[in-house]
């Protein structure tokens, strides 16, 4: 591996930390560069000729640059961590559903309610909650007799689910009717390279 791969993140973002949590789990050496989100850094150059979107994470690997968190996990599986992507095509396939999931339900659900409890975003908090009720139950049947999302493996599925589901008792969100979720959550933490993203004490984690 020539280069040194940087990833631009935000400590508080799931985003951001799905990249780099998957760079760490896979033990691809890489550097984290935090962006200052609340400074408007990322809304301004340099940063927006990495990314004219204005969002992190931001993954540069030499002269390639991937914007995108599960884009990132998919490029970086592919090149450097072939076991979390299945060559096999159906498991491929199902890799690929939960990772719309990940941008789908869960981004609109549990990811949304904690963006209204941690940064004040002018969203519905019935309609995340109600959207991350079901998509956790999915994901509570779903992992019925299983340890991992998709096959006997981590792969970036489990990875792309991890952070805002791990966190969503900050959206007040809470996973105690999910055992077999809060199960899957315990697995990843104990994977050899596990990194956690800083908790904030909101939602369900106010004092």
């Amino acid at each position: 591996m020539p280069n040194t791969i940087r990833i631009h993140s935000f400590p508080l973002s799931g985003h951001a930390h799905r990249a780099v949590l998957f760079a760490s789990l896979a033990g691809i050496k890489h550097e984290v560069i935090d962006v200052d989100l609340a400074g408007g850094e990322h809304k301004r150059e340099p940063f927006l000729k990495l990314n004219p979107a204005g969002q992190v994470p931001v993954l540069e690997d030499g002269d390639t640059v991937v914007t995108d968190s599960n884009a990132i996990l998919v490029y970086l599986a592919r090149k450097y961590a072939s076991s979390y992507l299945p060559s096999d095509p159906v498991l491929e396939a199902e890799v690929q559903k939960f990772l719309t999931l990940a941008a789908g339900e869960i981004a609109f659900g549990p990811a949304a309610a904690r963006l209204i409890t941690v940064f004040n975003a002018p969203y519905d908090m019935d309609f995340t909650h109600a959207i991350a009720a079901k998509v956790l139950k999915k994901l509570d049947t779903h992992l019925e007799g299983r340890d991992w999302l998709v096959g006997d493996a981590p792969t970036i599925a489990d990875v792309a689910i991890y952070s805002y589901t791990a966190h969503a008792p900050e959206g007040g969100v809470s996973l105690e009717p999910y055992a077999k979720v809060r199960r899957l959550l315990t697995n990843i933490e104990a994977l050899n390279g596990f990194v956690p993203m800083p908790s904030t004490a909101a939602g369900l984690n106010a004092a």
